[in-house]
């Protein structure tokens, strides 16, 4: 059998590899802390369960519409007006099983063979393998510690030649947390009018942040029509195996995304998109709960890794991960990955799994509880330090 070129062009992810390797460790008897995967260790809020559940006793288990249940998408509307002040309508949503999948989709319908893709790196290492696959180039927009993760827009404005079609944002960053600047929005924003740049914005972390600043490049002048907003109900509402994302985008690309879809996965589960209508209510506060959490969890450990000598970690404003520098432990990231993984069983990712300028960074997730945290700190400090 002749495996499509195409196929060949993809990577994997390094928190899969990482994962694997960490449950192997644990089937042989071994205490594994797992901080390689963006998984909360919160579940649903119970009235999200018990709206999924009602849904299926009603037989709500059916084909629906591709784009989406119209009372999904006008919530979804609602809700991002309400919180990240977007003037979307119904018609501008377009619901698909999971995050991944609807950023593959718009992806699809951007870029065209010999196109370059601005990705933000390091970062989520599916944007230059999606770009590679449809047989666009990636060109990287560098995020360094000494400009505190923020893109650099000179060096950014020096990339952009006649042939780039596409420019990708991730605020909150992952891995590094960082949330974008105003003024750096407003600077992408204007080169993207400038030279007719569509834009695609991953927001999947836009709920977890911790200071006011966050802001979508959709919302600026001119921005609604040539952004694709990507986001989902995994991260804001720990609902990642329910797998349900969406995008908000303009008429011509909802139309796009409506033929990928038709021609794909048909539709999101029915009892699904029920479900996530309550979720975006929220009416117990669910989501902030979360949020404040996180913001605790990451003090005890951003703090507890800034006091190991030989590492540093900047507190990140966003998302759920820490950034953590081993360059002064004498070790490459790959050496400290594996030494705390099959020695102090800490599993997290070597950072350059999200592009070179991590070859000196580990990024681990801080989701799981104060308890475990601790714990994870414990053991790198017995393990690696000057």
């Amino acid at each position: 059998m002749r495996i499509a070129k195409r196929v060949g062009a993809l990577n994997g992810e390094g928190a899969m590899q990482v994962y694997a390797r960490a449950r192997e460790l644990e089937r042989a008897g071994r205490s594994i802390i797992h901080m390689e995967l963006g998984e909360p260790d919160f579940h649903p809020a119970p009235a999200v369960v018990a709206a999924a559940q009602a849904a299926l006793a009603a037989g709500r288990d059916r084909y629906c519409a591709p784009l989406g249940l119209p009372e999904l998408r006008t919530a979804l509307a609602e809700y991002l007006a309400r919180t990240r002040g977007l003037g979307a309508s119904a018609g501008n949503v377009v619901v698909a099983s999971g995050c991944k999948l609807v950023l593959s989709l718009a992806m699809q319908a951007l870029i065209e063979p010999g196109d370059e893709v601005l990705c933000p790196e390091p970062s989520f290492p599916i944007y230059p393998s999606l770009t590679r696959a449809l047989g666009g180039r990636p060109v990287y927009y560098r995020l360094l510690e000494e400009n505190g993760f923020q893109p650099d827009l000179e060096e950014l404005a020096r990339l952009i030649t006649p042939r780039t079609r596409v420019a990708i944002l991730c605020s909150p960053n992952n891995p590094t947390g960082t949330v974008y600047r105003p003024e750096a929005l407003e600077r992408l924003a204007e080169l993207a009018r400038a030279h007719d740049l569509s834009v695609v914005s991953d927001e999947i972390y836009a709920r977890i942040v911790y200071a006011p600043g966050f802001g979508s490049i959709a919302t600026l002048p001119g921005m609604a029509e040539r952004t694709v907003v990507i986001d989902g109900f995994s991260k804001s509402f720990a609902m990642t195996g329910w797998r349900l994302g969406y995008a908000v985008a303009p008429p011509a690309m909802v139309e796009a995304l409506e033929m990928l879809i038709v021609n794909s996965f048909t539709c999101a589960p029915e009892f699904v998109q029920v479900a996530a209508v309550e979720a975006l209510q929220d009416a117990e506060g669910h989501t902030q709960r979360m949020v404040d959490e996180y913001a605790r969890r990451r003090g005890i450990f951003a703090a507890g890794l800034n006091e190991i000598p030989g590492w540093r970690c900047r507190l990140p404003e966003g998302a759920f991960y820490a950034w953590a520098s081993v360059a002064r432990t004498g070790l490459t990231a790959e050496a400290a990955q594996a030494r705390l993984l099959e020695e102090a069983g800490v599993a997290a990712i070597p950072g350059a799994a999200f592009g070179p300028s991590g070859a000196d960074f580990l990024r681990f997730s801080f989701a799981g509880t104060a308890t475990q945290l601790e714990e994870a700190l414990r053991r790198i400090r017995g393990t690696i330090g000057i």
